[in-house]
């Protein structure tokens, strides 16, 4: 390598490496200069678990604490919370003798999420044994006293709106609970009358009474063919005296009945009703027949006792006319009984009829009724359950955010390095002088050394002389390079101007050049 014939181009080029290492530096140490003091104020928080053992009594707020911070964020770095939080503590306030810089909504909002960083890490991993849930809240401003004030702030926010995210979620869920209980509570209740009103509309058709109507029906049927005897026997007799005194005129030697046929057919119900009274209860259908029958019989019996046995002209009945008053008595009131038992037979015939019926309806109605019962005492328990995690959550005993650190005002500021930042523009010029030189020998494709002569054109070369430059060629370079700079200073001097009358002023554009530059890379939102 000629090392000679490159450090001969290198100082031949020397200008533009020392134009581009002088662009670079002032470049450098105007941002050194000018780059505003960003001061950051850091706040670390911990997700503390519950302090009550779930098995014991748990919280009905089932959320991961990663999705809660994630909510929480969301919520802070919200429009509205932004330009609000801005507003209140004055961020965007103008310092003494300074003029106040006047900022769109949009704006603010965006300059506002890149200034605050809100990182979680920790938490239940997928892999390895889970670890503290940690909030790292930092934000950045001009002065140290304004970025602790907005950390502690929005560290505020976070515990307050954890707070009320819990407290709102186990108030929710008590007063859905309490709603479902006061619903089901007067359905089973609707549930209940339905039944009852059922029940006594159909009160002697019920299922649970079949079996004793059934045996009710079967004595009636007895009595009926009891009574059928009986009134053929009386019939019998009947006839047989009617035949004796036709034939004689006589009658047969039967003592005369001390009693009419009412008196006995009295005495008769009153044995029915006592013997009744013993298996049925006053509220029977059979009772009240019989206390009715006894009824209408009494007046008689007392009109008979008072008058003796005696026809309706006053005259005293023979023996005859006694024992066939006395058999037809007993053959009315035996046809009595049958026609009222009978009726009795048919009434319980249609109960027992319409009971399939009216078990498949009862049994409807106790289902649903049931449904709803086993529906009331769960929703009663998650009601239980509700009211003791909204306790739990009103007395801050769940899972919680608390500070660890808060926020101080840093006595340095977080950036920018100036030292750095001087000697990356002196690097960086340096670097774009010595790149510049570099491209520009890589496009000169003329030849310049013996070397390359033998190389493109394979000749030899005995000897080589140096161009000399005359002084005409000399000047004439000179002034090439003196009209392109003042070509680019007038080029840049015009762009300038134009972007300073049409477009804005060159003093608020460089201001936010410069913010842009300082927070050009933001740290990251949030890592989960």
């Amino acid at each position: 390598m000629d090392i000679r014939f490159y450090m001969s181009l290198l100082l031949r080029r020397l200008h533009y490496v020392l134009l581009l290492t002088v662009l670079g530096s002032a470049v450098g140490a105007t941002l050194a200069l000018f780059l505003p003091t960003v001061y950051v104020a850091r706040a670390k928080l911990v997700v503390e678990s519950e302090q009550i053992p779930g098995e014991l009594a748990a919280s009905t707020v089932d959320v991961q604490a990663t999705e809660q911070l994630s909510i929480i964020q969301q919520r802070i770095l919200a429009r509205d919370t932004l330009v609000e939080m801005a507003n209140r503590l004055q961020i965007y306030a103008a310092a003494p003798g300074e003029r106040a810089e006047l900022l769109d909504a949009d704006e603010l909002v965006d300059d506002m999420r890149q200034r605050i960083s809100i990182i979680t890490s920790g938490g239940t991993v997928a892999r390895g044994p889970a670890q503290a849930t940690l909030v790292d809240v930092s934000f950045e401003a001009p002065n140290a006293a304004l970025a602790s004030a907005v950390a502690n702030d929005i560290v505020t926010l976070i515990l307050k709106t954890d707070v009320e995210m819990r407290t709102g979620t186990a108030r929710q869920t008590l007063e859905f609970f309490e709603q479902d209980v006061a619903r089901l509570d007067k359905e089973l209740s609707e549930r209940s009358a339905a039944i009852l009103k059922f029940k006594e509309a159909n009160g002697q058709s019920l299922p649970d009474s079949l079996e004793f109507r059934r045996s009710q029906q079967a004595a009636a049927q007895e009595r009926i063919l009891s009574l059928q005897r009986t009134g053929d026997e009386l019939q019998d007799r009947r006839d047989r005296l009617v035949r004796v005194h036709e034939a004689t005129g006589a009658t047969q030697e039967v003592p005369l009945p001390q009693q009419s046929a009412e008196q006995r057919q009295l005495s008769d119900l009153q044995n029915q009703l006592a013997a009744s009274l013993a298996v049925l209860s006053q509220e029977n259908p059979k009772i009240k027949l019989l206390k009715a029958q006894i009824a209408a019989l009494e007046p008689i019996v007392a009109r008979q006792a008072s008058e003796g046995l005696t026809d309706d002209q006053g005259r005293e009945l023979s023996a005859y006319d006694v024992q066939l008053a006395d058999l037809d008595g007993q053959l009315s009131f035996l046809a009595d009984q049958k026609t009222q038992i009978d009726a009795e037979i048919v009434a319980l015939q249609a109960t027992i009829d319409a009971t399939p019926g009216n078990a498949i309806t009862l049994d409807a109605l106790e289902r649903d009724s049931a449904n709803t019962r086993m529906q009331y005492d769960q929703a009663v328990a998650n009601k239980a359950r509700a009211e003791t995690g909204d306790t739990i959550e009103a007395l801050s005993k769940g899972q919680r955010v608390t500070v660890i650190e808060q926020a101080v005002a840093p006595q340095d500021p977080d950036r920018p390095n100036r030292p750095l930042i001087a000697a990356s523009g002196v690097a960086g010029g340096l670097a774009g002088g010595l790149g510049l030189v570099l491209l520009l020998e890589a496009l000169n494709r003329g030849i310049r050394r013996p070397d390359e002569l033998t190389a493109k054109l394979g000749i030899t070369a005995f000897a080589t002389l140096p161009y000399m430059d005359t002084a005409g060629e000399v000047r004439a370079r000179r002034l090439r390079k003196a009209a392109v700079v003042v070509v680019a200073l007038v080029v840049i001097v015009g762009v300038l101007g134009v972007i300073n009358a049409y477009y804005m002023p060159l003093d608020l554009l460089l201001d936010r050049v410069i913010k842009r530059i300082s927070f050009a890379v933001p740290l990251p939102l949030t890592s989960i």
